[in-house]
């Protein structure tokens, strides 16, 4: 099926890591324009790159820091033109602390980077939809399961995802007059085997938690988000969806669904 993204310029923030690198190359198969941003670590990003060079466009930004955003959307625009879709996915994640172990300079990171740097880029990605009026647009939030049910020592991580819901709530009704068939959705990956989370997965006691709150009783892959990513932002497949939060966690519900001897670990 010819989804009608050819050649739209589409922006991936936070594409060097595991989810966001997966759907860099998903977007890219359907050939579009990528602007794909990073924060310290180009060199995962490279080969794509290399091999589509009139295709990808690699930019190091802070999302937490306007005039480094501004930056990036006056670049991205100089190289492919028109912002067609935003995927605001730079996010962090500190280790387990217990909230009043954390520390406040912890906290503002967090929510400077995950919340702050969300309306930082979905500011910008509103001018630039202003600067070039089209009828449509996509912004993809991605939030996170523990922003649905919470995360015991990530207090500040869950907080800074459950605003992702009154953030999209709001922008969806902005979004159309800047461009009239515009949308907004949100999208929470639930346990994913990214690099970052891998080494987290392999350990069994950790593992046998997470799957009894899973009925599929597997973690996503991050071509499970990426492909969400990518039908969200086709006017074809989701030109009526918005304002809707899609959770990609395998019916995950934030409980014991199983008891421990019913979960095997392939």
């Amino acid at each position: 099926m010819n989804l009608g993204l050819q050649d739209k310029h589409i922006m991936v923030t936070g594409a060097s890591g595991g989810i966001g690198k997966q759907t860099l190359k998903a977007f890219l198969g359907e050939g579009t324009k990528v602007t794909a941003t990073y924060h310290t670590n180009r060199e995962t990003l490279e080969e794509l790159h290399e091999r589509k060079p009139n295709r990808v466009a690699l930019i190091q930004v802070n999302v937490a820091d306007e005039d480094s955003v501004m930056n990036l959307f006056a670049e991205a625009e100089s190289q492919f033109g028109r912002i067609d879709v935003l995927v605001a996915n730079a996010g962090i994640a500190h280790g387990p602390a217990q909230i009043h172990e954390i520390s406040l300079e912890q906290w503002q990171e967090t929510m400077s980077v995950n919340l702050t740097g969300v309306f930082l880029c979905a500011k910008h990605f509103f001018r630039n939809l202003k600067r070039h009026p089209d009828d449509s647009a996509s912004l993809i939030l991605v939030g996170s399961t523990a922003g649905l049910f919470g995360e015991a020592k990530y207090a500040d991580y869950a907080s800074s995802k459950a605003a992702m819901h009154g953030l999209m709530m709001s922008l969806k009704n902005e979004i159309v007059q800047l461009a009239p068939h515009g949308r907004v959705n949100l999208v929470n990956p639930g346990w994913t085997m990214t690099p970052m989370a891998e080494s987290t997965l392999q350990d069994p006691e950790i593992m046998t938690r997470i799957l009894q709150t899973i009925p599929m009783q597997k973690v996503a892959t991050p071509s499970d988000i990426a492909n969400v990513m990518v039908m969200l932002a086709s006017d074809v497949m989701a030109g009526h969806i918005s304002g809707e939060t899609i959770t990609v966690a395998g019916g995950m519900e934030g409980r014991v669904l199983f008891d421990r001897d019913d979960i095997e670990i392939s």
